[in-house]
């Protein structure tokens, strides 16, 4: 079985990869288990300055949580869910280095917020993003509360409520995107973001990722609480279950 999480260093820069191209690089318990192992490697590197994320192929950074995994889940799986992602996106807040997203097409949803978690994100013309859970019965608890930090209330209203997805322009003018480039060039200038980032001194890098992360802490454990009581009412209520049932019929209908 392939890993789900590709690994390689450049110089002093890390280059993590979610490799499920066959599902847009969709999430998995497996995959993010394996990122967390990914990062901690890194964050004990003494080699590596700095992290590049991105995903395998060109059509996907991440599509966002794989339902075929969710159609299943009930209140207490639910429940452990949340706690998975706990794990892993205190992983990448408490990383002393720096971690730049190269967002190829589409981030959805979970995979989306991981984006933002990354301190810079760098797309090109194609890219897509948003937080379409809504669509799937899926309320969000972790996506409003980092896309508040970022874009503000208002934007993260429209967002969630939606679950529209918007295109490389908007993302850009909202600051979900800090950079657009050429499809081709998207990697290069993710990467020479990232050694830009590795040449500061480590010590001040460090403290002020600490710091950001002191200022958002309120929000991302009142979001997880919330998370739980509410995936737990979700899940329980059935409505995820159908409403992913209906969305893999669709889906399985297109390819026939």
């Amino acid at each position: 079985m392939a890993a789900s999480i590709l690994s390689e260093k450049r110089g002093v820069v890390a280059i993590a990869t979610l490799n499920r191209p066959n599902v847009l690089n969709a999430w998995d318990a497996a995959m993010r288990t394996e990122l967390i192992d990914a990062l901690s490697a890194f964050e004990s590197d003494g080699e590596v300055r700095a992290v590049v994320l991105t995903g395998a192929g060109d059509r996907a950074f991440g599509a966002g949580q794989d339902l075929s995994e969710a159609r299943t889940f009930d209140a207490d799986r639910a429940e452990a869910w949340v706690g998975e992602w706990d794990r892993l996106y205190d992983r990448m807040l408490s990383m002393s280095k720096p971690i730049v997203a190269a967002v190829n097409g589409v981030a959805a949803g979970s995979a989306f917020q991981v984006a933002l978690l990354c301190d810079l994100r760098v797309g090109h013309p194609g890219v897509r993003m948003g937080q379409p859970e809504i669509n799937s019965g899926i309320p969000s608890t972790t996506g409003p509360w980092i896309m508040r930090e970022i874009i503000g209330l208002a934007h993260t209203i429209d967002l969630t409520l939606t679950g529209r997805m918007v295109d490389a322009d908007e993302c850009h003018r909202m600051g979900l995107l800090s950079r657009v480039v050429p499809r081709d060039s998207v990697m290069k200038e993710a990467i020479a973001l990232a050694e830009l980032l590795a040449s500061k001194p480590p010590i001040a890098m460090r403290l002020n990722r600490q710091r950001f992360r002191e200022m958002t802490a309120p929000g991302f454990h009142d979001a997880l609480t919330a998370g739980i009581r509410n995936q737990r009412e979700s899940y329980a209520s059935g409505e995820p279950a159908r409403m992913i049932e209906q969305f893999l019929h669709r889906q399985a209908a297109k390819r026939a």
